[in-house]
C-alpha cells in the first residue's frame, strides 16, 4: 500500500490521526529509507504531540514486523523485556529473570540491545558474562531448543529502523519507536512480560498487542521502574483469555520482604555481571527478590503457576538447584 507523506503530515498537523492500515503504510515508508529526515520528523512529532493512538502504534508495528529478520521459536516461547528509558539504572533484572525460566524448562526468546537510556543493557551484561550475542542468527532456533534461552540483538533484528535513526537522535526526545520495540519480538513470541517507563502507556500497548495476535500478557511498571519492584505498589495491566484488566500488585503478595530501589543499584557490563553470577550461584538480597518477583509474573504469563507466591517459590526452586546457572553455562557454551 503506497501513501503520501506530504498528505500524511498535513492530515497529522490538523490533529486528524491515522488508521492502522495508514500508519502500517506510513511507517513502512519510513523503514524502506524513502522518507526524508524531516518528513520523519515531523511525522514523529505530530503524533507525540497530539498523542499517538492505538491504531497508530498498531500499524507502526505491523510495518516493522514486516520487515524484521525472524527467528523459529519453540511452542509456549516468551519474552522479559522493557522499553527502556526509566533511567534509574539498577541491575539487569529481566536478563536475570531469562535464565530462571529457562532453568524451569520456559523458553526465552529474549529481545534486547545495547545500553541505551541505562548504563548496561541485557547486550553488555550477557557479553560480559561470557555469550556470544553476535552468534550468527541463522543458529538462533537451535541455540534456543538446546539452552532453552537466546538473545536475540535488535539492531541485527530490526535493520529497517536505521532510517529513522537521525531524526531520532537529533530531536532527542521519546517517539512511537521507543515503544515499537518490545511488541515486535523476531521470534514472534505470543506470550510477554514488558516492563513500561511510563504507567500510562501500559493499556494502549496490551490493546495494540492483543489485536496483534498476543495470547497472554503483563505491562507492568514498578515505582518509576520499567519492571515489577520490591519497593512498593506495582501497575500491571494484563491480557488474558481475550479480556484486559488493570490491578495492582505488591511484593508480599509473592511472600517477599519490601527493600528500597537504591537495593538494586547496578554499574558498568562488570559490575552487573558479577552480580548477575552471584545471584545464580544462591546469593541472597533484594537482587535475588526482585528477580523472583518478575520470574513470578512471567511464570503466570507462559501459564506454569496461578499466582506471585507459587511463581516466586518455583523460581527460588530454579535459583537453589543450580538450574539457572546451567541455563547460563548452556547459552555461553551453545554460542561460542
Amino acid at each position: 500500500m503506497s501513501i503520501n507523506l506530504k498528505a500524511v503530515i498535513a492530515r497529522l498537523a490538523a490533529g486528524e490521526t491515522l488508521s492502522a492500515d495508514d500508519a502500517e503504510a506510513t511507517f513502512g515508508v519510513i523503514m524502506s529509507g524513502e522518507a526524508t529526515p524531516a518528513q520523519i520528523a515531523g511525522i514523529l512529532m505530530a503524533m507525540r504531540v497530539r498523542g499517538e493512538t492505538v491504531p497508530e502504534m498498531t500499524g507502526a508495528v505491523r510495518a516493522m514486523r514486516a520487515r524484521m529478520v525472524r527467528v523459529e521459536a519453540p511452542p509456549g516461547a516468551i519474552d522479559v523485556c522493557g522499553t527502556g528509558g526509566d533511567g534509574a539504572g539498577t541491575l539487569n533484572v529481566s536478563t536475570a529473570v531469562t535464565f530462571v525460566l529457562a532453568g524451569l524448562g520456559v523458553p526465552v526468546a529474549k529481545h534486547g540491545n545495547r545500553a541505551l537510556s541505562s548504563r548496561t543493557g541485557g547486550a553488555d551484561v550477557l557479553g560480559a558474562l561470557g555469550v556470544n550475542v553476535d552468534v550468527p542468527v541463522e543458529r538462533l532456533p537451535a541455540i534456543l531448543r538446546t539452552a532453552n534461552c537466546a538473545f536475540l540483538f535488535a539492531p541485527r533484528h530490526h535493520a529497517a529502523l536505521r532510517h529513522a535513526a537521525g531524526p531520532r537522535v537529533e530531536l532527542g526526545t521519546r517517539t512511537l519507536f521507543n515503544l515499537l520495540g518490545p511488541m515486535a519480538n523476531p521470534a514472534g513470541v505470543t506470550r510477554q512480560l514488558t516492563g513500561v517507563f511510563d504507567p500510562g502507556w501500559a493499556r494502549p500497548m496490551v490493546e495494540a498487542l492483543a489485536s496483534l495476535g498476543t495470547e497472554a500478557c503483563w505491562l507492568v511498571h514498578g515505582q518509576g521502574l520499567d519492571e515489577l519492584t520490591i519497593a512498593g505498589e506495582n501497575r500491571v495491566v494484563e491480557l488474558k483469555d481475550g479480556a484486559i484488566r488493570s490491578f495492582t500488585v505488591l511484593p508480599e503478595d509473592a511472600g517477599l520482604e519490601r527493600a528500597p530501589i537504591s537495593a538494586i543499584q547496578g554499574g558498568d557490563a562488570t559490575v552487573n555481571a558479577a552480580a548477575l553470577g552471584a545471584l545464580l550461584r544462591g546469593a541472597p538480597g533484594a537482587y535475588r527478590d526482585t528477580v523472583l518477583l518478575n520470574a513470578a509474573a512471567a511464570l503466570i504469563v507462559a501459564g506454569r503457576v496461578g499466582d506471585l507466591r507459587e511463581g516466586a517459590s518455583l523460581a527460588a526452586s530454579a535459583l537453589d538447584s543450580g538450574a539457572a546457572l546451567e541455563a547460563l553455562e548452556t547459552l555461553r557454551r551453545e554460542t561460542a
